[in-house]
């Protein structure tokens, strides 16, 4: 690998703009991240995320070092109603379909009446809750390298911003983990994330773009009236 291009300004140019996007990009993996591990026993819940983030890493950089593969995905499979599909949209696809079954399902469970309370219920396996973030996972490198790939030219800058941006990711999982399943109004917020995610990658797989920009804006405007909820509800609490 030439470590010389990071004495050109474009390249630590483009490996601070990357890792950015990278964090963006990485928010609704964590949310998801956290909220399948926090259905697991306490004592295993850190080490979901800290695997789960870790192969979403692992991910990222084995397909920045399969370019050619990826670019391959672009070319049509089939056809469905005049629609060409290729390899990328069918992944997207169906990556869309199981982000909006579980996140569907999850919030059934959190909305169901007190009799479904008193059930059984049946906590998942660690490697079961591993298996389904590995495969949420490869949806989101795949958006997640795609970008890399537009924004810049060197492999070993998208690998680099890829790595500081997964380190980040680790340090704040726990945080965001934690205050996500402490705030239940929050953690519906975030299973209604991801519910749009899904829909935008069922969107994105049938060939139509959107600008992400307008969904992290709703996302962002949205955590920030629910910051003001939760703020509004702890001075109410204090003046009791």
């Amino acid at each position: 690998m030439d470590f010389s291009i990071f004495l050109t300004t474009d390249a630590w140019l483009a490996l601070i703009t990357l890792t950015v996007l990278e964090i963006v990009l990485g928010i609704d993996n964590i949310i998801f991240i956290s909220i399948l591990s926090g259905k697991l026993p306490a004592s295993q819940q850190k080490r979901a995320r800290r695997l789960g983030l870790a192969l979403a890493m692992i991910t990222r950089v084995l397909l920045l070092l399969s370019l050619s593969w990826i670019m391959g995905m672009e070319k049509e499979l089939f056809s469905v109603l005049g629609k060409g599909i290729s390899g990328r949209d069918l992944i997207l696809l169906l990556g869309g379909l199981f982000l909006l079954y579980k996140a569907t399902t999850e919030i059934h469970s959190k909305l169901e009446g007190e009799e479904e309370e008193h059930k059984t219920v049946r906590v998942p396996s660690f490697n079961g809750v591993i298996v389904q973030i590995l495969l949420l996972d490869i949806v989101f490198s795949l958006d997640s390298v795609i970008t890399a790939v537009g924004m810049a030219d060197e492999v070993l800058v998208m690998i680099i911003a890829v790595v500081i941006a997964v380190l980040i990711m680790l340090w704040a999982a726990d945080p965001i983990s934690d205050f996500v399943n402490k705030h239940p109004t929050v953690k519906m917020l975030a299973l209604a994330f991801l519910v749009m995610i899904g829909v935008s990658l069922l969107i994105e797989g049938w060939g139509e773009h959107i600008d992400k920009g307008y969904i992290y804006f709703a996302m962002g405007f949205s955590v920030l009236v629910e910051m003001l909820n939760l703020q509004a509800k702890k001075r109410r609490k204090g003046s009791v």
